[in-house]
């Protein structure tokens, strides 16, 4: 009877456990959604979820409401308005910031300080002596069309990018997620387009982040976008949301939409 008692419970938790696991994807996707629908996020930057499909990219990546995250070069906060209500209360979010450039963060602190408060600013690539995240201490790290700017390079033209996957590395935890979306060229282009065109190749990711450390772990074409023949007069900039060419030819780019992205996800061993 015993033996039949002992066996009935481990079947009950097993199934208490599997009813759990089966609510989990669930409840996250729930969590994303609500995140993407929040009131606080303003017109102009939830016009561009049709291109940009936050909640599904978000997914790919693994993010959590309890994570430390780390947005790199965040910019106007397009991304922010999302992981701000996604992490509120329950986790950490960092906004990793051009040194001395954390304007379109303190635009949102200033505008609602009850939920941008929190966000703690530091600086990337950081310099001695700056604030930055601390080692091993974030589950996620995530940056959207951000690596063709540090592939490109300043005023001195140096590729910083090699810097800059090696301190995504070190601020991660072991078994933590690098999360990449960038406008993707095609790998039958010439690599000098990537120094001009704001576009980058697939395999110049990866090479740059398994140098850094990091292990492929897949790709998702939820941002892809067939249209977008990535050759154009002002390169990626030449569509929207930008329209580098002002009005020339503004409904042909406005029917292409936003530019073909790759989305990637690494892990750190």
């Amino acid at each position: 009877m015993r033996h039949r008692l002992v066996a009935a419970a481990v079947v009950t938790t097993l199934a208490a456990v599997a009813s759990v696991a089966a609510q989990q994807p669930a409840a996250l996707r729930q969590a994303l959604d609500a995140a993407v629908a929040a009131p606080s996020r303003t017109p102009a930057n939830t016009a561009r979820d049709k291109y940009r499909h936050p909640a599904d990219t978000l997914a790919f990546f693994g993010v959590k409401p309890g994570d430390t995250v780390v947005e790199i070069w965040p910019s106007g906060g397009w991304y922010t308005e999302i992981l701000a209500p996604l992490t509120k209360g329950k986790g950490t979010l960092y906004a990793a910031v051009p040194s001395g450039n954390a304007k379109g963060i303190e635009a949102l602190k200033a505008k609602d300080a009850a939920l941008y408060g929190p966000i703690r600013v530091v600086s990337f690539p950081a310099a001695a002596g700056q604030a930055k995240v601390p080692d091993g201490t974030a589950d996620v790290v995530l940056t959207f069309r951000n690596v063709h700017n540090w592939r490109m390079g300043g005023q001195d033209g140096k590729d910083y990018s090699p810097e800059a996957f090696k301190q995504m590395y070190a601020m991660l935890k072991k078994g933590g997620t690098l999360g990449i979306e960038d406008h993707r060229l095609p790998e039958s282009a010439s690599d000098e387009r990537e120094t001009k065109s704001g576009y980058i190749k697939v395999s110049t990711v990866r090479r740059l982040a398994e140098a850094a450390g990091f292990k492929f772990v897949g790709a998702s074409e939820v941002n892809a976008n067939k249209a977008d023949s990535a050759d154009w007069p002002n390169g990626v900039w030449t569509l929207p949301p930008t329209y580098a060419l002002k009005d020339q030819d503004r409904a042909k780019y406005a029917a292409i939409g936003e530019s073909d992205r790759m989305t990637l996800k690494f892990r750190k061993p």
